[in-house]
């Protein structure tokens, strides 16, 4: 079988206009705040691609340790015919693994990457499609749910939707039980979720890993200010705003801030917009919870899902999750 490539744009100009909308709301809220779903534009999705090779961010890596020990076992318990769908899926590096087992085990395989950068779709798609013969990409260039039914409603086969990195962190843990649940709703009984998800552990380690020393994790984080910029004609002055992470370990979550370094008004002409900061003053842009193993439980059951399996690194820093539908 030759491999190709197609692309699908799902309801884009939406997202610009929320986009919009949030970064009015969010600068016109107390506190300011900026949400992390537009960090990854073409250069956002770069930089982070960096922070996942630095020594201290170990998720990566530790996720990488989990699929390369379970991709072959996992990939012999589904159907043939499974679809392979990624949510968020960037330079799919890590995917990759999951798709040469694929592969081997049945020769063929579709893989639909869900991803809002379509740069970042068509260039990994490229990469993958060099070395792996048999395989077809889908690529859906939007936000995840529209993508999700899109995919629903033009295939019908048995999907296993990988959800990696541990991005269900960003959400507040009642928006994440929500979005397992919209999940839910958009695949069928048939389908199977594998979601990363990291694990509570020292405040120093989780520091580290959203303030490295090369400060790439303060670049991707003032890339959103740069975006603005780009997108809606701003004046942000980088220079004049610095990167701040925090964990809080009673909430079990690492906080990421934009601090201004001095009293400043920004102007965000396409926008019609001029937004005051003090000196000192902190916007928000980014959380990233942690769990627990009897957190992830409670989050599966709330979502109406069950637990079938769960793997760790070999230093327990990280999960890898498989669930399906509660149908009971």
């Amino acid at each position: 079988m030759i491999s190709r490539f197609t692309l699908v744009a799902v309801d884009s100009e939406t997202l610009q206009t929320t986009f919009a909308d949030d970064v009015r709301a969010g600068l016109a809220a107390h506190p300011k705040s900026l949400p992390c779903l537009y960090f990854y534009d073409h250069a956002g999705s770069l930089l982070f691609e960096k922070i996942c090779s630095l020594p201290e961010y170990y998720p990566t890596r530790a996720e990488r340790q989990i699929l390369e020990a379970w991709a072959h076992e996992l990939v012999a318990s589904l159907h043939p015919d499974t679809v392979l769908v990624e949510l968020g899926s960037g330079s799919a590096v890590k995917t990759a693994i999951l798709i040469e087992a694929f592969l081997k085990k049945h020769g063929k395989l579709r893989y639909d990457p869900i991803d809002i950068s379509r740069t970042m779709l068509e260039e990994s798609a490229a990469n993958l499609l060099q070395t792996h013969r048999g395989l077809e990409i889908v690529g859906v260039a939007g936000e995840y749910f529209h993508g999700l039914r899109h995919i629903k409603e033009t295939d019908d086969r048995p999907k296993l939707v990988l959800f990696l990195g541990s991005n269900i962190g960003n959400m507040h843990r009642d928006e994440a039980a929500s979005f397992l649940s919209q999940i839910r709703e958009t695949t069928t009984d048939d389908d199977l979720l594998l979601i990363g998800i990291d694990l509570r552990k020292d405040r120093a380690v989780l520091e580290a890993a959203y303030d490295d020393a090369q400060g790439v994790t303060a670049q991707f984080n003032l890339n959103l200010l740069d975006r603005i910029n780009r997108d809606f004609d701003a004046d942000f002055d980088l220079d004049a705003f610095s990167h701040r992470a925090v964990y809080e370990d009673e909430i079990g979550r690492v906080e990421m801030h934009l601090v201004s370094e001095r009293a400043q008004v920004v102007r965000i002409a396409d926008l019609g917009l001029e937004v005051a900061f003090g000196e000192g003053e902190a916007m928000h842009t980014e959380n990233s919870y942690k769990y627990s193993t009897d957190e992830i439980a409670r989050l599966a059951e709330r979502s109406g899902l069950t637990l079938l399996d769960q793997r760790f690194d070999a230093k327990r820093r990280f999960s890898l999750n498989l669930l399906a539908p509660n149908l009971v």
